[in-house]
This record gives structure tokens, C-alpha cells and sequence, in this order.
């Protein structure tokens, strides 16, 4: 039921109007959820690519705007592009590495007109998905959902310890700040009362960030360059149009579905306490598609719907479409007053990662939920075991696909989530229906 009026209780409800001051701290708990990693996979990628720092800067303000457009789209479908659903879109670390190699061989121009051609492909495809997605049952979806919750563990872990390829990697002070900031997350969310209890991440990183400060770990030092306003150009990047890019990059496109599928089903389960629809997926797939077409048109990398905030969802089952859509706001004016971007950026890793250790961890609970909910078939537990073996198993020595061609090993070696997917719906094909527990 939705209530009607202006009332914080409606931020368990998917639609109805929350008060602004108190949307405003939920919509920020999800930006700061995700900024850092919103941002990571654009910075990566200009290096490679070796663009100069004002370019660069230019591009991490349109990151985040183009999250914010995204965002909005999901939440509210313009046609049937958008899910209705409280997803946060960003700036994919699944592209990073095709789009590195494409950058390096071709140059970034090469990486837009990929961009372009691939979210239109996507986009399409996700329009017209329920002639596909039958192919994904339940128990596939349950086992891809599961799968992204411990691809997500060791991103977490690496953010606790201080972010990956830190030089200060691992030491007392991020362990100190990594743990300072968890305590405070569940210290708030035994302490408090009613819906007080889903600012605990908020809490815990404001917490963090405090002590980080006094211990000197914030780095003030980018604030000084930036800008009073900056606006995103249109193509500041001249596409070009690569046969071998497009297809590569478009192979990763198809792999960034399967995980939208798995976040917009994971939303639905672990937000709304229902199953996912044919409608919101098409439509989370196509926002995928054209949102990143239009990032392309901006000079960006692809943006697709971001694991961390359902983690976020499942655990304070916050799943207001105004509360996000004030985040995403937030996230598009962070992005055109460079001053609030770079204040949100100087969070440290170690913080966030005391606070998303438990949200990811919730997604594998989520999924855990979804396979016992399916049924413990000995087939339902026959493709859950060889989907989560291999792809787990495999990813995490992918040296095991060295032996492929480049593309294949680009797609697959290091992501456990397409992998599942895969093995999950061609076993789910052959083995018989009728299959029960001895």
C-alpha cells in the first residue's frame, strides 16, 4: 500500500512523496554508496588511453551526470525505457578492460563510436526481452544474483583495505578506519529507532570520514583546481566507428545485461518482496542500452545499474523512487558544480569499504534466499553448484582461459558473474525436468 500523503514511512514504499529533508540524507547514503566507484573505471580508462588531466577532469564531471540522467530514467520509464524500479545506474567496471585494449590499439575515439554502436544494440535487445528471457528461470536468475553478491566481496574487501594498488594497501590506518567505520553502522542500527535505523551507512560514513580527517587521510588537495560550473560538450571526443571494437565491446554489453537482469530481479526480490516482471526488465535493460548510447555521445564509458546499491536496498529496504531520484539529483549536481564532486571524492576508500562489506554480503544473502525459495530439487541444486563452481572457481584463476582467443579471455576471464549466467542457462537447457531428489 502506498500512502497517500507526505510521510518518511513511504521510503518502504516504492512509490509516494517523502519530505525533502528527509529524502535528502537516504538519496545521499546511496550516492556516496557508489561515487567512488562511479568514477574509478573512467580514471582507469584515461590512463590507458593517456588523455590529458583537463580532459579527464572534464569526463569525471559527466560521469556523474550521466549517472544522475540514467538514474532518473530508471526510476521514471520515459516509453519503455526505464524499469520503475530503485535502481542507481554508473559507470560499469565491467567495459574497463575491453576498453582499455581498445583504447590502446585504436585511441579513445575508438571507445565512443564502440560505446554508441553497442548501447543501441543493447538498448534494442533489452526492448524485446520477453522473447528471450524465458531462457532465464528462476533458479537462473537466484544463481547469477548470488554470483554478483561474491564478485562484490572482494571489491569490498580491496576498498577496506585502502583500494586496490594503494600504496598504503593493507596498513593500520585503513584497517583502523575500515573497522571505526562498520562499528559505526552497527552500532547505529542496534541503537536506533524506526525508519532511523536505514541511515546506518550514512552514519557510519560520516563517522569514517571524521576519523579519517583527523588521522590527515582526506586529501583536500583536488578541491583547489575545480571549477565554479562545468557542463558536459557533446562528442568532446570524435567517434570512430572500428569494426573489431564494436564487437568486442558489444560482447561485454551482452555480459552487462546478464547482470542487470540479476540486479533488477535481486531489487525486486529483496526490495518489494516479489518477483521481477517481464515490463521492468525490458525496460532495465533498455535504460542500460540507450543510457549508455547517450553516455557515449558525452565521451563516456557504458553506465549500467550498480550492484552496490542493491546491496544497499536489501539491506534498508528503502526502495522510494523520490528518495533515489533525490540522490540522482544530487549525483547530476555534484557533476555540474565541481566543488560538491570533489568534496564527495575525497571519501577514502577504507570508509567505504567498512560500510559496503555488509551490503555486499547482503546480496549473497539475497541470493542464498532465492535458490531456497526455488526449491532444493536435486536439479534446482544441480545448476546452482556447477553455474557457482565454475564461475567462481574458474575467475578466480583465470589464467584457465589463456588457451582462448583474446576476446574470449577479455569477456570471460575475470568475470564470474557472465560465467554463472552462461553455464546456469545451458544447464538449465539440457538437463531433464523431471529431475528430483532421490
Amino acid at each position: 500500500m502506498t500512502n497517500s500523503k507526505c510521510d518518511v514511512s513511504n521510503i518502504y514504499n516504492l512509490n509516494g512523496r517523502v519530505p525533502i529533508s528527509k529524502a535528502v540524507p537516504f538519496g545521499l547514503q546511496h550516492i556516496l554508496a557508489m561515487f567512488v566507484a562511479n568514477i574509478a573505471p573512467l580514471i582507469i580508462v584515461a590512463g590507458a588511453c593517456h588523455l590529458e588531466a583537463g580532459q579527464t577532469a572534464k569526463l569525471i564531471q559527466t560521469t556523474m551526470i550521466i549517472a544522475g540522467i540514467g538514474t532518473l530514467i530508471q526510476l521514471f520509464p520515459i516509453w519503455k525505457i526505464g524499469s520503475g524500479l530503485p535502481i542507481v545506474m554508473g559507470i560499469s567496471f565491467t567495459f574497463v578492460s575491453v576498453a582499455c585494449v581498445i583504447g590502446s590499439q585504436y585511441g579513445y575515439g575508438a571507445i565512443i563510436g564502440a560505446v554508441i554502436v553497442g548501447g543501441f544494440i543493447e538498448g534494442t535487445i533489452g526492448l524485446f526481452a520477453k522473447y528471450w528471457t524465458k531462457l532465464i528461470t528462476p533458479i537462473v536468475s537466484a544463481s547469477v544474483v548470488t554470483a554478483i553478491g561474491f564478485s562484490l566481496l572482494s571489491v569490498g574487501a580491496a576498498s577496506f583495505g585502502g583500494g586496490s594498488g594503494s600504496e598504503s594497501f593493507g596498513s593500520w590506518q585503513n584497517w583502523i578506519l575500515g573497522t571505526i567505520t562498520l562499528a559505526s553502522c552497527l552500532f547505529f542500527d542496534m541503537l536506533a529507532k524506526s525508519y532511523w535505523k536505514q541511515l546506518s551507512v550514512l552514519f557510519g560514513l560520516i563517522v569514517g570520514y571524521i576519523v579519517a580527517m583527523c588521522m590527515g587521510a582526506v586529501d583536500f588537495s583536488a578541491i583547489n583546481d575545480t571549477a565554479v560550473v562545468s557542463l558536459p560538450s557533446i562528442l568532446p571526443f570524435k567517434p570512430e566507428f572500428n569494426a573489431s571494437a564494436i564487437v568486442s565491446m558489444t560482447l561485454i554489453f551482452l555480459v552487462s545485461a546478464t547482470e542487470t537482469i540479476g540486479d533488477t530481479s535481486a531489487i525486486a526480490i529483496s526490495g518489494l518482496n516479489r518477483p521481477v516482471t517481464i515490463k521492468e526488465t525490458e525496460g532495465s535493460i533498455a535504460c542500460d542500452g540507450y543510457a549508455s548510447m547517450l553516455s557515449g555521445f558525452l565521451g563516456c564509458l557504458p553506465v549500467t545499474s550498480f550492484s552496490q546499491n542493491v546491496g544497499l536496498v536489501a539491506m534498508t529496504k528503502v526502495v522510494n523512487r523520490m528518495v533515489i531520484g533525490v540522490g540522482a539529483i544530487i549525483m547530476i549536481l555534484a557533476g555540474i558544480f565541481p566543488f560538491l564532486g570533489a568534496i564527495l571524492a575525497t571519501l577514502p576508500d577504507a570508509v567505504l569499504g567498512g560500510c559496503t562489506i555488509m551490503m555486499f554480503g547482503s546480496i549473497v544473502v539475497s541470493g542464498i534466499k532465492m535458490i531456497a525459495a526455488c526449491g532444493f530439487q536435486q536439479r534446482n541444486i544441480t545448476i546452482a553448484a556447477l553455474s557457482l563452481g565454475i564461475g567462481i572457481g574458474f575467475t578466480q584463476v583465470p589464467e584457465i582461459f589463456s588457451v582462448f582467443p583474446p576476446v574470449i579471455y577479455t569477456v570471460f576471464a575475470e568475470n564470474c558473474v557472465a560465467v554463472v549466467f552462461i553455464v546456469a542457462v545451458v544447464a538449465n537447457l539440457i538437463l531433464p525436468k523431471d529431475e528430483e531428489v532421490a
